[in-house]
């Protein structure tokens, strides 16, 4: 069941204008009165872990702000597995290609953990991308680097053997969505081994042995729930000084 939540936070949530949104994402690259118009937006609510937010080819009615916490957006594959297609975090915004263009949605959204966030009905959110200018364009600035980040995504994965692929997205998602720890980072969402295998474009138990390495090694620990990059620097080292 979805909770309305006040300005003030409830259940342990910091209040909105103590949210650390990264200057790479949507609502912490826009300009505070930009921010303060798509904030206006919409009702905030709160969502509990392994909650669906969105179906892949369902019709868009809304979009979804992230305040805090993570979502994963998955997509069926033709044999039925489902594939990590991205994962978006509080400042991000999902839903809002196909209310944009209104198509199908293009991917399943579920939360992982729990998610603060504002839902705008597509008429308000469209409303407000015409009455200013200055949030429509980084809405479209937040679309292309999606897409330039996906397009990377592929070209970096080209010629590379399934080891070398999982460091890269083991280093992607650290350095975008991890927290710093010393040396390292933690990921404190839960990413499985069959989405690990799925965005390093390799076999499950390939990415079994190769995440063992890693261990072995020193550079990643696992725990309940999440995954700790020890080194960031020799991480980075296995991901790209092999070019």
């Amino acid at each position: 069941m979805v909770n309305r939540e006040t300005g003030r936070g409830t259940g342990g949530r910091r209040p909105r204008d103590e949210w650390a949104w990264p200057s790479s994402s949507l609502l912490g690259g826009l300009a505070q009165g930009e921010r303060e118009r798509l904030l206006a937006l919409g009702a905030q609510v709160r969502y509990e872990a392994d909650r669906v937010l969105m179906r892949e080819s369902e019709q868009a009615g809304f979009v979804v702000i992230l305040l805090d916490g993570v979502v994963k957006a998955t997509g069926r594959t033709h044999d039925g597995r489902d594939a990590l297609l991205a994962v978006r975090m509080g400042g991000d915004l999902v839903g809002e290609l196909a209310v944009m263009d209104g198509g199908l949605r293009s991917a399943t959204v579920t939360t992982c953990g729990s998610v603060a966030a504002r839902v705008v009905t597509r008429g308000d959110f469209l409303d407000c991308l015409r009455r200013h200018p200055g949030v429509a364009h980084a809405v479209n600035a937040s679309i292309v680097t999606k897409l330039r980040a996906a397009n990377s995504h592929r070209i970096d994965f080209t010629g590379c053997d399934a080891s070398t692929r999982l460091a890269r997205v083991l280093h992607q998602i650290a350095m975008a969505y991890g927290e710093r720890a010393g040396q390292g980072a933690v990921i404190r969402w839960p990413i499985t081994q069959p989405e690990l295998a799925t965005l390093s474009g390799a076999a499950e138990p390939t990415v079994h042995k190769a995440l063992r390495r890693l261990r072995e090694t020193g550079v990643v620990s696992t725990g309940y729930r999440s995954i700790r990059v020890d080194d960031l620097a020799l991480l980075s080292s296995l991901a790209f000084d092999q070019d």
